[in-house]
């Protein structure tokens, strides 16, 4: 039998990894999701920030990384400069203070662009999972466990399925650049 919710979730799925993708990217406000994808070398293991210290947004502009081990630090440092985000820490102590510097305008233009691209793979994912429901539907029909009229009927609802999450994506793309835009 044809599972057609197995493949409306591993659309949401698609759509919820493009969501933290765009959660990390950096507009002119500060927001802690920006580090999520930065993973430091400590106790032998790459970690997440949020692992290593806790993390606060004291104003729009400012994120505050407040390290509990002192010989973190260093450490924590490196990993945000090496990451792509363009941030400069400033340490005090085990205090690491992020300061969010304005988007100009070529930036932001990039930023565009970016979000475009991203919006663009997450699509191509939702059409790949499509066509394999399409694949698993023909192959049901050809061994007879459905008939031609539920193959129809299945492959109309999952077009509607995949129509509705790539507009969901557009949705999610246009509203990002209206924040990077407006900033």
């Amino acid at each position: 039998m044809f599972d057609e919710k197995s493949h409306s979730l591993k659309m949401d799925k698609a759509i919820e990894v493009f969501s933290k993708e765009l959660s990390s990217l950096r507009t002119g406000r500060a927001n802690s999701a920006m580090l999520d994808l930065i993973k430091v070398d400590v106790y032998g293991q790459k970690m997440p920030i949020n692992q290593i210290g806790s993390i606060t947004t004291p104003e729009p502009r400012m994120i505050n990384i407040q390290i509990w081990d002192q010989n973190n630090v260093s450490l924590v440092d490196a990993a945000i400069k090496k990451s792509e985000l363009g941030l400069n820490p400033q340490i005090d102590g085990q205090l690491i203070r992020l300061p969010i510097p304005e988007l100009n305008e070529e930036r932001r233009t990039e930023l565009k662009k970016l979000i475009k691209s991203m919006g663009e793979k997450c699509k191509i994912s939702i059409r790949n999972i499509r066509r394999d429901a399409n694949e698993e539907l023909k192959k049901l029909l050809k061994s007879k466990e459905i008939g031609e009229d539920d193959e129809k009927s299945y492959e109309k609802n999952v077009q509607t399925i995949t129509d509705k999450h790539i507009a969901t994506v557009d949705e999610k793309v246009l509203t990002k650049e209206k924040e990077i835009m407006t900033i």
